[in-house]
């Protein structure tokens, strides 16, 4: 990408996109565009198209989606596959339709199926079923891919597609009923410790293993794929390791500073028993993760408590 190209990034503040358009900032890209969801609602095909038509596009990071942890995933499967269908469809088949030079569409692991061979290999997509408390949102995310690849075919576009691990970062959502695993047992334990709490309740068992790719690290990946990959192959984006709820719980513990009990309560869900990521696609292209998780959980906890002392 030229320095001076016009960059869009859809969901430009969000956990993934704020973390792209920093990157885009600190590497010297000047013409980067953005839209919040007040300004541009992407569900909108008639707003998306009068968008597309006042501006030039070269590139476009498709970092826009409905997102959330288990419980909003479930209990609002409806919101999130027709949501991001929307958002998704109309953003490809604006840049289809305008010129824009490459795409990158950002996927997740949970488009794998529940009992895959781990490590995730890209090849297990479509190849078993899915993790039931997440299914729509995957199969949302999956249409994505493959209108990728056929807009690539009949077309002859260069949109490519990246699958991330779980992320963490910057900017996360720390609400207990729609965030990631990693920042609710943060916000969980923090408040725990504040309330002078002997325990602390985590959902599961605390047995599932999840893989944390913080946010700097997935858009430096996602840099480098626009600026190095063309394939039409989906691209897994990981650290290559994992590490079991209840040893994430202790970590997070150690770093806040709580002495307390964690409680598991077996009642409520697990989901995927294990989700690593098979890396050595991007690996073998050159790049890797670089942030290690006790540095990153420590980065997310002191922006947290500024974020609430604020």
């Amino acid at each position: 990408m030229d320095k001076h190209a016009a960059i869009y990034v859809a969901g430009h503040r969000g956990l993934a996109g704020s973390a792209i358009w920093r990157a885009l900032e600190a590497r010297g890209y000047t013409n980067l565009i953005g839209r919040t969801s007040r300004e541009l609602d992407l569900r909108d095909n008639n707003a998306v198209e009068a968008f597309f038509s006042s501006v030039s596009i070269d590139y476009l990071f498709l970092a826009a989606a409905k997102v959330g942890g288990i419980v909003a995933n479930n209990d609002y499967c409806g919101d999130f596959i027709r949501d991001n269908l929307l958002i998704q469809t109309n953003v490809i088949d604006a840049a289809r339709r305008h010129g824009v030079k490459k795409l990158l569409f950002l996927g997740s692991t949970c488009i794998y199926p529940k009992l895959a061979p781990q490590p995730l290999h890209e090849d297990s997509l479509l190849r078993g079923d899915l993790e039931p408390t997440n299914e729509a949102y995957a199969i949302a995310k999956i249409a994505g891919i493959k209108m990728c690849q056929a807009y690539n075919r009949q077309y002859g576009t260069k949109f490519i597609s990246a699958m991330p691990t779980n992320l963490y970062g910057p900017g996360d959502n720390f609400d207990l009923e729609t965030s990631h695993v990693l920042p609710a047992l943060l916000r969980k334990i923090h408040e725990a410790k504040q309330d002078g709490a002997a325990q602390v309740e985590i959902w599961g068992t605390g047995n599932p293993r999840r893989e944390f790719l913080h946010s700097d690290d997935l858009a430096d990946a996602c840099l480098f794929l626009m600026n190095h990959y063309d394939g039409d192959d989906i691209v897994n984006i990981g650290v290559g390791e994992d590490i079991a709820i209840r040893e994430l719980a202790e970590q997070i513990g150690k770093v806040v500073g709580f002495e307390g009990q964690l409680a598991f309560n077996t009642s409520r869900p697990d989901g995927t028993p294990r989700k690593l990521v098979d890396t050595s696609r991007i690996n073998s292209l050159g790049w890797r993760a670089s942030k290690p998780l006790d540095e990153g959980i420590r980065e997310v906890y002191a922006g947290y408590r500024q974020a609430v002392l604020a």
